[in-house]
């Protein structure tokens, strides 16, 4: 954990306060422990001044709390009172240190990705992406028209595509027609574009590169599609503001190097 103010937030975003509005004294309650409670509200408010709160009280939590990254996901755990946290947790900065820590463990697993394996889309020299995709994932879908558009007004990317082949049943089989396909970048486009084909493709080197990719997508702790890798950070889902920034951030400025 990040030090006392975080703990503060995480436990009032996930657990159920057991106390009304105010902090003074219940009728059975130590005086200890009610002290300790309104010196606590006290310094919420003073150290996140814009938070609004309604209520305020202890949580069902006790002892030290710790992190641990499970699928590329950071959750929290308190052994003493056998509790677990998932969300995010913020410093008095505005800082979101959970999501701090998931992009640090993503630079480490990006070790376990092998470039040269990938289904490469898009031209050499434009700003790389790893994505890892599912070809009955509507989000996937929604992306590959979304790239299609950046293309068009001339802001193309480079994809290097792996294939998430256990959450859909008939994905690691489009996912091995695409790649067994005479023209694997235009079978893409055309399958997340929602052509049906009438028959798939087979190969050994589309079913063999289907399975690296799921061996990958394990040690990756991937669990959900589409997952990008851009400079280095992960992004969940298709977060279509995340990447217009990050284009924006790659366009040569004008007057200026490209």
């Amino acid at each position: 954990m990040r030090g006392a103010r975080s703990l503060c937030c995480a436990a009032l975003a996930f657990a159920h306060p057991a106390y009304a509005q105010s902090a003074a004294p219940a009728r059975n309650e130590p005086a200890p422990l009610a002290d300790a409670a309104a010196k606590a509200e006290q310094e919420l408010r003073q150290t996140f001044t814009n938070l609004q709160f309604e209520e305020f009280g202890p949580a069902p939590l006790h002892g030290a709390i710790y992190q641990a990254v499970a699928g590329g996901r950071v959750i929290y755990f308190a052994p003493e009172s056998q509790h677990i946290l998932f969300g995010a947790i913020y410093d008095k900065n505005g800082v979101n240190v959970t999501a701090m820590t998931q992009e640090a463990s993503a630079r480490k697993r990006l070790g376990a990705i092998n470039p040269a394996d990938a289904l490469v889309i898009g031209p050499e020299g434009a700003p790389k992406v790893i994505e890892f995709t599912d070809p009955d994932c509507p989000y996937c879908q929604a992306l590959e028209r979304f790239w299609l558009v950046k293309a068009a007004e001339g802001k193309p990317v480079q994809r290097l595509v792996y294939f998430v082949s256990g959450i859909h049943p008939d994905a690691a089989a489009k996912a091995e027609h695409i790649l067994c396909s005479p023209d694997p970048q235009a079978t893409f486009k055309a399958v997340y574009g929602g052509a049906k084909p009438g028959s798939l493709h087979k190969c050994k080197a589309g079913a063999d590169k289907v399975a690296r990719d799921a061996q990958t997508v394990r040690k990756m702790g991937i669990s959900g599609t589409p997952t990008l890798f851009i400079d280095g950070k992960l992004i969940s889902g298709f977060q279509q503001a995340e990447l217009e920034a990050f284009l924006q951030a790659k366009q040569p400025v004008p007057g200026g190097s490209p």
